[in-house]
């Protein structure tokens, strides 16, 4: 007996060290963790052979084989853990594997190996042990509701992927980078580099906003009020260069501004620029609404504080006289309105309204009624004519020029389109004005009539081919009369 003790002890020994040496080589060389519970699996198992071997008994050998074969379930994961999910699948493969699907192969191999052990090692039918226990169950999975729904949630991340490892996400408002998914949370860090443990359970009942699927490459959008005496179109210029000029933010996707929102000291405008890393999130909206600070105030463009006032304003009496004052060279250079005298003009100019319109606004349009003309003042425009489901541009305005004098005077539609190529100040005269003037000088309304007529031979070349200055007299006389019915009735008078 004492020679099988002492053979048994040797074997026993002699299997450990084997056994010791085997995972000794597999972390060193194979980069295997196999922890503590693989120094007892070792020991088990020796006793377990040797005993075998020599056919010695002892108390609770009977156990010893079933505590090796849990044991070696917890090897095995091991195994599995760095040689298929490390090695074949993120090495060679590039799959990256969440955490909470290498633990749930684990939990799901340990429980797997317990519950065969129990139906075949010690008879317990597993039916009948789960039945004999539905209360201590209910009392339980009461108890796990949580765990358990933690860990449901977190099998439909792992199979739905709404996100992955490295992501940025929109979640309750933070934004936040996933650094892992386990089994019962998902763990973030935020743009402060502050931790979150966000339960499974909770993310799969929001809104996840993903900024990384299916590129890095997302758009983000910020708001900033602007004083509502700036016209919109030169603030968007403002903000679109302090946004261009912002470290961070990519030329291509380019920028864009767009006006949100009357407020109600404000008018909103939203920056929506484009960003291909999100951590530096901060950093980026900071630099713009610096560079946006700097660019409205070169331009003297103000950033209004957050008030509510009712006022009454009236335009700038200067900007009002400069306005006319450019208006009246403008009606003194037009041979049509040559027959006003100065009181005549400011007659005309005292009820004329100034106007703005914003690059590609349409100042008139082709075919549309109108008993107005325009002066502009400020700005460049484009006049098209469509024929034939053709636009083609025939004229350019700048300040100085006049269009739709015909529309003023004869109530014609408009024959072209004028639209602003940029921010124009334009000087409207309409017809009420004009008809007034005229049934106080009744004189005028021939010396006009008599301007018109001129006009239209010049424009159909007459005075170039005509053979007689008798046949243009009659021809302009039958101009006249016809305008000068035109007129009367246009103006009612």
């Amino acid at each position: 007996m004492q020679g099988k003790l002492l053979a048994g002890g040797v074997g026993t020994l002699v299997v450990y060290l084997l056994l010791v040496a085997v995972g000794r080589w597999l972390k060193h060389r194979q980069g295997v963790h196999f922890g503590v519970l693989y120094q007892l699996f070792a020991l088990l198992l020796a006793v377990h052979v040797a005993a075998e071997a020599v056919a010695v008994s002892f108390p609770f050998q009977e156990h010893v084989l079933p505590a090796v074969v849990l044991l070696g379930a917890a090897v095995v994961f091991a195994l599995l853990r760095r040689f298929l999910f490390e090695r074949y699948l993120q090495e060679t493969r590039k799959i990256l594997v969440p955490t909470f699907m290498i633990q749930a192969t684990g939990l799901v191999l340990l429980l797997a190996t317990a519950l065969g052990l129990l139906q075949f090692r010690y008879g317990v039918a597993i039916p009948g042990l789960l039945a004999g226990s539905g209360i201590a169950a209910l009392m339980l999975g009461l108890a796990m509701q949580d765990l358990l729904g933690n860990m449901c949630a977190g099998f439909s991340i792992h199979f739905g992927k709404p996100f992955k490892l490295g992501d940025w996400l929109i979640l309750d408002t933070r934004h936040a980078q996933v650094l892992e998914i386990n089994w019962r949370s998902t763990r973030l860090r935020t743009t402060d580099d502050i931790y979150l443990d966000v339960p499974n359970s909770h993310i799969v009942k929001q809104t996840v906003v993903n900024l990384s699927y299916p590129s890095a490459l997302h758009a983000m959008r910020l708001q900033i009020g602007v004083d509502y005496g700036v016209p919109p179109n030169q603030v968007k210029e403002a903000l679109l260069h302090a946004t261009v000029n912002a470290r961070g933010v990519l030329a291509q996707p380019g920028p864009n501004v767009f006006l949100l929102n009357f407020g109600d000291s404000a008018v909103v405008y939203e920056i929506k620029f484009w960003m291909d890393d999100h951590a530096r999130y901060n950093e980026i909206t900071d630099t713009i609404r610096t560079n946006a600070w700097y660019e409205l105030n070169r331009r003297r463009i103000k950033i209004p504080f957050p008030i509510r006032t009712v006022q009454l304003e009236r335009r700038p009496a200067a900007q009002v006289s400069q306005a006319l004052v450019a208006a009246r060279a403008t009606l003194r250079q037009q041979a049509l309105f040559e027959c006003l005298s100065e009181a005549h003009l400011d007659t005309l100019l005292a009820r004329a309204e100034l106007a703005r319109f914003g690059a590609g606004e349409k100042l008139i349009e082709q075919g549309q009624a109108g008993d107005s003309m325009f002066l502009l003042v400020r700005g460049q425009a484009s006049v098209t004519v469509q024929r034939n489901h053709e636009t083609t541009v025939v004229a350019k305005l700048i300040g100085g020029d006049c269009f739709g004098e015909m529309s003023l005077l004869t109530g014609e539609k408009r024959s072209a389109t004028v639209v602003a190529e940029v921010d124009c100040e334009v000087v409207e005269i309409g017809k009420a004005v004009l008809g007034e003037i005229l049934q106080r000088n009744p004189d005028l309304l021939r010396r006009l009539s008599e301007l018109l007529a001129h006009r239209r031979i010049e424009t159909e070349g007459i005075l170039a081919s005509a053979g007689s200055n008798t046949a243009v007299l009659t021809l302009q006389k039958e101009y006249t009369e016809s305008f000068l019915t035109k007129l009367k009735s246009f103006f009612e008078l």
